[in-house]
């Protein structure tokens, strides 16, 4: 029995799965900011999914209780919790377009003012807000919106003006959900879009990072 010659010219295999199923994780759309920022609010669905279906909601009592050491955890649990497909439907549009307007300078950028509003914003609940359980990814919302705000006040570049008005079209009505009102943590969104204006007067401050050259040194660090 003869066999087909190798093609000497074939490109060789990896290692390990030669059908590159094993490398789904180099994958183009997780590699991608905009990748990342879908898989995270995918998240919050399948938290919520499974939350209502297999654990009878008991997930939800997991959020920020203010003033309690009990509850202090639920700073980092409070986000991906909701109070049913309802709440978590009404965070799921705002979260993508506002998050994506923030995504467009870069996944650092995201990451640090989605991490920065989650604990700085849910501290200042853990802190000043009602006797409650927050819960909700609205926090982050607010962030998004008060950062993109303050990005266009502190920078002042028509990027930022541009992304500051569309966040003011599509969202402009979010300034009422920082109304104190019953049923709702108009703290959580109140802290939130705070931090999210600090953020954005913080980050403001860093230079733009330019290109390295050869024989023109290293640019200033800010400490």
């Amino acid at each position: 029995m003869s066999f087909p010659a190798a093609n000497p010219f074939a490109d060789p295999a990896p290692d390990g799965d030669s059908s590159g199923r094993g490398q789904w994780w180099k994958s183009p759309v997780l590699r991608s900011g905009f990748g990342l920022l879908i898989i995270s609010v995918a998240l919050l669905w399948i938290v919520q999914i499974v939350d209502e279906v297999a654990l009878s909601d008991r997930l939800q009592n997991d959020g920020i209780y203010p003033r309690s050491l009990g509850g202090l955890d639920g700073i980092v649990w409070a986000p991906f919790l909701h109070a049913g497909f309802d709440h978590l439907i009404s965070n799921t549009l705002p979260l993508l377009v506002l998050g994506g307007l923030v995504m467009t300078q870069g996944k650092r950028r995201w990451i640090e003012v989605t991490v920065g509003v989650i604990l700085i914003g849910g501290l200042l609940t853990w802190i000043f807000g009602r006797t409650a359980n927050h819960i909700g990814a609205s926090g982050v919302v607010f962030g998004y919106f008060g950062y993109l705000i303050g990005w266009a006040v502190f920078r002042r570049s028509l990027a930022a003006f541009v992304t500051a008005a569309v966040a003011l079209l599509l969202y402009g009505g979010l300034v009422f959900g920082l109304a104190p009102r019953a049923g709702m943590s108009w703290e959580g969104h109140l802290f939130g879009a705070l931090t999210g204006l600090a953020a954005a007067r913080l980050l403001s401050r860093r230079p733009d990072p330019a290109p390295s050259r050869t024989g023109e040194g290293v640019p200033p660090r800010e400490i």
